[in-house]
């Protein structure tokens, strides 16, 4: 499968200053911005730079940042599912995941977060993939937000929607350990049913057990 990837971008006015959000951005260009200390949800933020340079290499892989001047503040990674998820298991060539999602504290509540998502799917070989995310509640900055976890839940899935993913049903036994933890998928236009029954398989791999 060729992954075609066709730049976009957009600008957003906030109390702090413009914020351009665009993508997918190359490795080189990635490398070039600095990466604001705050992004540390995942990793500290220098070692989560060079992780997003890595995956900007990778034909499938799709960074969107959001940044200030050439500080990047905010970021939406797109990527083949860990070898290691149920989800890699039908070697889906058309099955990419978001990843990871993250927005520095200062620029949170200005819909930066909603406009990433709005500009990853800018291009028009968004429509040729099954884009799947998995949320997990011990990810959330609970604690920074100071929300509980199903309104931090129902931000999420705002946010999510924003980008045309939908909640989807599945057995799978991590997301099923807590109810506020989620699937949320999009399928792209473009995608033919074989597909589309091959993600309902991987979904539902306890179907005939019950």
């Amino acid at each position: 499968m060729e992954h075609k990837k066709t730049y976009h971008s957009m600008t957003l006015e906030t109390t702090h200053g413009e914020v351009i959000i665009e993508g997918p951005i190359s490795s080189k260009q990635l490398a070039s911005h600095d990466f604001h200390e705050d992004l540390i949800a995942f990793r500290p933020s220098e070692q989560q730079h060079k992780a997003l340079v890595e995956i900007a290499k990778l034909p499938e892989g799709r960074i969107i940042v959001a940044r200030h001047e050439n500080m990047v503040v905010g970021y939406v990674t797109y990527v083949y599912p860990d070898p290691l998820e149920r989800w890699s298991e039908g070697n889906m060539e058309n099955l990419i995941e978001l990843g990871a999602i993250e927005i520095i504290p200062k620029f949170r509540r200005f819909g930066v977060g909603k406009n990433l998502l709005r500009v990853s799917m800018m291009d028009d070989a968004m429509e040729d993939y099954i884009i799947i995310t998995t949320e997990y509640y011990w990810h959330w900055d609970l604690k920074g937000t100071k929300l509980s976890v199903w309104e931090y839940r129902k931000v999420m899935e705002k946010m999510m929607n924003a980008g045309g993913l939908e909640w989807y049903a599945t057995d799978d036994p991590e997301i099923s350990s807590h109810p506020a933890n989620c699937l949320m998928a999009r399928i792209g236009k473009r995608v033919d049913q074989e597909s589309i029954e091959q993600f309902d398989q991987l979904r539902f791999k306890n179907r005939f057990m019950y």
